[in-house]
């Protein structure tokens, strides 16, 4: 009967497993270093400087803005600084003339409020040209139309790879248009799935390395820094974020890898194959040969652990050398509720 049922059987072993979880994982950029780059004024490209895939430093001219808006900024606050000044001056002779009673009281204050109303107008015009990415010193020095510049550079905001480039020259571009998108590769986000089951395992903060089958003998190390709190639906998993360094740019956007969550340390156990352990309800039993030679075998319950490649750690309810039914296990369980319905 049991050469008929296919039974066999292995006997249980020890080992030494680890309590780390191994996941697959796809490199990402860290979100939080990635930036889209818009010009600050409206106008037409005349130079661009920065290909797709080009590493920049901070500040870097992108792209040259030609921008009679930006012209017409700076006319705005000259002509309004040259009104300031010449009222000054007209509201210095008013307040001599107050002074030896040939002006009024009312007159030299008709003076103070229009002066007031230019240096409203001077800041406003000052606040314009900073909105524009005119600098304070620059402002400073405009003292004439032979002073006003027409170009603005687009310059990057930090170092970084230019991962899009959406302008030529010759292109009409508004402070709304995304012009070139960077970002910083130092570090990047490695994106895994974590499985329901293991929920208890991991925690933020959990050490984590990074493996790729692209480089063998790499490994990256990091922390998990962010579990999403929302289950998936259909695959009972969490997105699990880990972010590591990557001084050298190996890790590419979209890569497969492997991460490792948890500690390495080894775990002493008695290990069975995968196919030994059978789940009745939220049980999980095995069957071990009391004789095997006269066809006796005992259902046990045992506690599990972690997964190690086809083999299950067990924790509780077997010792090493005991034999466990493998092959024709669907049989032995058929045949004991046949006998326990009897």
């Amino acid at each position: 009967m049991m050469s008929r049922a296919g039974i066999k059987t292995v006997h249980a072993t020890a080992g030494a497993t680890t309590a780390e979880l191994r996941m697959p994982g796809v490199v990402q950029a860290n979100a939080y270093k990635e930036v889209v780059v818009t010009s600050l004024v409206s106008g037409r490209v005349t130079q661009v400087s920065a290909d797709l895939g080009a590493q920049v430093t901070a500040q870097q001219p992108l792209a040259t803005i030609y921008s009679p808006e930006l012209a017409d900024a700076q006319t705005a606050f000259i002509s309004v600084r040259a009104e300031q000044v010449a009222h000054q001056q007209k509201q210095t002779r008013t307040q001599r003339l107050t002074a030896i009673g040939a002006a009024t009281r009312q007159e030299l204050e008709e003076h103070e409020a229009e002066r007031a109303k230019l240096d409203a107008a001077v800041e406003v015009a000052r606040a314009r040209l900073t909105l524009l990415g005119i600098p304070e010193e620059r402002t400073q020095r405009l003292a004439g139309p032979q002073d006003v510049v027409t170009t603005m550079p687009v310059r990057a905001p930090f170092p970084g790879v230019v991962t899009r480039r959406a302008v030529n020259v010759g292109l009409n571009v508004d402070p709304s248009m995304p012009l070139f998108t960077i970002i910083d590769l130092s570090t990047v986000w490695v994106i895994a799935d974590l499985y329901e089951r293991d929920f208890a395992k991991v925690r933020v903060g959990s050490p984590a390395t990074v493996t790729s089958a692209s480089y063998p003998g790499m490994t990256l190390r990091g922390r998990v820094s962010y579990i999403d709190p929302q289950v998936q639906q259909e695959t009972r998993t969490a997105k699990l974020r880990v972010e590591v360094p990557n001084p050298s740019g190996r890790l590419r956007l979209g890569m497969y890898v492997d991460v490792h969550v948890g500690e390495a340390s080894p775990r002493q156990g008695v290990f069975v194959p995968k196919a030994a352990v059978q789940m009745v309800g939220s049980d999980a039993i095995v069957y071990v040969a009391a004789d095997a030679q006269q066809g006796r075998f005992v259902e046990r319950k045992v506690e599990i652990g972690s997964e190690s490649g086809d083999r299950v750690l067990v924790l509780s309810g077997l010792q090493p050398g005991d034999a466990v039914v493998t092959d024709g296990v669907f049989f032995l369980r058929a045949e004991r509720e046949r006998l326990q319905g009897r």
